[in-house]
């Protein structure tokens, strides 16, 4: 399956594009994809996922949006993916 792949700041900067198309396989969830990216790109490596108490866990202050929804209020890593979808990656944002 296909998915759009938006990123923002350094993320952008780290993969050299804005928005990018990119298959995975058909049953990719969010935390499979966001592996992917890490092992893709160097600028990502260890930026977008963490080991945590109850295993592979999303950094915290990272957004990662599925179609415009934050996947904090979904499943997490474990996030089902279909073809078409938007997967925007946001990092930490700090500021007043």
């Amino acid at each position: 399956m296909e998915i759009d792949l938006r990123f923002f700041a350094t993320f952008r900067d780290a993969v050299g594009e804005k928005d990018r198309t990119h298959a995975f396989d058909d049953d990719a969830t969010v935390g499979n994809v966001l592996a992917a990216l890490e092992a893709e790109y160097d600028g990502l490596e260890g930026q977008l996922l963490e080991d945590g108490e109850d295993g592979v866990a999303i950094r915290p202050q990272l957004s990662v949006l599925k179609n415009g929804r934050d996947v904090v209020h979904m499943a997490g890593v474990e996030t089902e993916l279909d073809s078409g979808d938007r997967l925007s990656v946001f990092p930490p944002v700090a500021g007043g």
